[in-house]
């Protein structure tokens, strides 16, 4: 059973947070082991089985970049621990970006920082313009590959510049 089959709702790569909260406390309600505690050995394993699986699920959900990477896995386009090579014009787009970073921490310029930081993030607008509507209008009946491709780049680009923005903090 993958999450969005326990979730009871269609394979999307953006989901309603709300709505998932909603549905994961129903689900939490069905599935507590407190009130398995005079079932069978292999029903509480079964319950405590489907906890771990809802409670790892509400974890994907509740982060875009996650839920994209379960997607494009559950379709067979991204590997665990994949090594992606990203397209060498975001690289060289990002270099100047890194060496400025690199020396502003040496230098503990906080300003400069700052700075770096909102670039990032316009960066991270700029990657995610492209693939916006695939994002957000995803089906599993009209989304093509191509299109979940170019979810793919913008997925590893994106972790990138998260690494990047986590080495400020």
């Amino acid at each position: 059973m993958n999450y969005f089959e326990l979730f009871d709702i269609p394979v999307r790569l953006s989901v309603d947070k709300d709505s998932i909260k909603k549905r994961f406390y129903e689900l939490s309600r069905k599935y507590h082991p407190d009130f398995y505690s005079q079932s069978s050995e292999e029903e509480q394993g079964e319950v405590l089985q489907m906890s771990a699986l809802l409670n790892k699920a509400f974890k994907v959900f509740g982060n875009q970049n996650e839920t994209i990477k379960y997607v494009l896995k559950l379709k067979g386009l991204l590997e665990e621990e994949e090594k992606y090579q990203l397209k060498s014009s975001f690289l060289m787009e990002v270099m100047d970006v890194n060496e400025q970073l690199m020396d502003a921490k040496i230098d503990g310029n906080e300003k400069q920082m700052e700075t770096l930081k909102q670039q990032i993030a316009n960066l991270q607008s700029e990657i995610y313009e492209p693939v916006k509507n695939i994002v957000e209008h995803y089906s599993e009946s009209t989304t093509t590959q191509k299109e979940l491709l170019q979810v793919k780049e913008y997925y590893f680009q994106r972790k990138y510049l998260d690494r990047m923005l986590a080495s400020i903090a």
